[in-house]
């Protein structure tokens, strides 16, 4: 490419993202709308006990052992952890007796959103070293948050009492999936670092490479919901919270399209973080993976590979296999009735149970 082209695709780059900072905002309207209807977010009571310009660190209170550290995914906002009472993985770790905190990441902005996987992995152990007081923390996190807390435990492995992770890709190689493949051809491959990256260029972009998991699917699952009040109830709820736009750090969404989706550096031990390199081989904390088999952004091809390249009797895989009222089957694994009364269960008896051998 010549450097005209590349001045070009800049400049097209800037100002496509200036005119979906704009949608950004109109989605927002849209979802507050959706909230005066009663579809908002209902959240447990929680204290903002850290933050830093790029992030802040929730505590759900309690005095319970062990902790468990939420990492938050970095797109729309947390509360799809704890969305309504009777659709709240945060709920059923508090109902298990668990000290709960969660990393929250916050809009990105033109003057501090220059933040990459260097800087989530530095903020997520900082985190991970304020809530281990009473001892090692399990670090769990879901989609993109997955993703971030398997990347800083193959950088600390020994920060964490284990790991766990709810439909995380991990996996990047060509003909992973669809949404993989679609998602790395349409990504221009020279994305500006110097702008926040909006929210609703993301969806849109996911839409485009998976219009049957954001499109299609999701119609589907309201025309299935509709003889359920419940179901729904969190299909709406859903749809409001996929509303909520917030811009991402542009430097962030480069690194992750490019080195983790188009070079897959990660799976291929390839990934330089905090002064490491890391992949698969050197994860060796306790890992629980919950595959979801219906998830067209993080099926077992994006996952199982990985797990399987670690080191021998580390990691363990439960197979999840979706459920209607759930809008999105990548979120089904946080919000899923099905999800909570059979798969959270042994999530909770994995993190209860020792770790000093070959998991079973």
């Amino acid at each position: 490419m010549s450097g005209q082209d590349a001045e070009l695709d800049f400049a097209l780059d800037r100002f496509g993202r200036a005119q979906f900072a704009l949608v950004d905002l109109l989605r927002r309207s849209r979802g507050d709308a959706v909230a005066a209807l009663g579809l908002g977010p209902s959240e447990c009571p929680y204290q903002v006990t850290a933050s830093g310009p790029h992030w802040r660190l929730r505590d759900y209170g309690g005095d319970a052992t062990p902790s468990l550290l939420i990492v938050a995914a970095p797109i729309k906002r947390p509360y799809i952890w704890d969305l309504a009472p009777s659709a709240s993985a945060i709920r059923s770790c508090l109902r298990e007796g668990l000290r709960v905190h969660l990393l929250e990441w916050l809009p990105a902005s033109r003057d501090d959103g220059h933040i990459g996987l260097d800087d989530t992995a530095l903020i997520i152990a900082d985190c991970v070293s304020r809530v281990a007081a009473a001892g090692r923390p399990f670090l769990i996190g879901h989609s993109l948050g997955g993703t971030l807390a398997a990347i800083h435990a193959a950088a600390a492995p020994d920060s964490i009492s284990g790991l766990v992770l709810l439909s995380a890709p991990l996996c990047f190689q060509p003909r992973t999936s669809d949404f993989r493949d679609a998602l790395v051809s349409l990504a221009p491959p020279m994305l500006s670092e110097s702008e926040p990256f909006p929210g609703s260029l993301l969806s849109h972009m996911s839409a485009l490479a998976a219009p049957h998991a954001f499109v299609w699917g999701r119609m589907m699952d309201a025309a299935l919901s509709l003889a359920d009040g419940h179901a729904l109830e969190i299909h709406g709820r859903i749809e409001r919270w996929a509303l909520d736009e917030v811009a991402l750090p542009g430097k962030l969404v480069r690194q992750i399209i490019d080195d983790l989706y188009r070079d897959d550096r990660f799976f291929r031990g390839e990934l330089a973080v905090r002064g490491a390199v890391v992949g698969p081989a050197r994860l060796a904390a306790p890992t629980l993976a919950v595959v979801n088999t219906g998830d067209d952004v993080a099926p077992p091809a994006a996952i199982e590979p990985f797990i399987a390249a670690m080191p021998a009797g580390v990691g363990r895989i439960i197979r999840y296999p979706g459920e209607i009222g759930v809008g999105l089957q990548h979120l089904g694994i946080l919000v899923g009735r099905n999800a909570q009364a059979a798969i959270w269960p042994q999530i909770f008896a994995w993190m209860h149970a020792p770790h000093d051998g070959a998991l079973q």
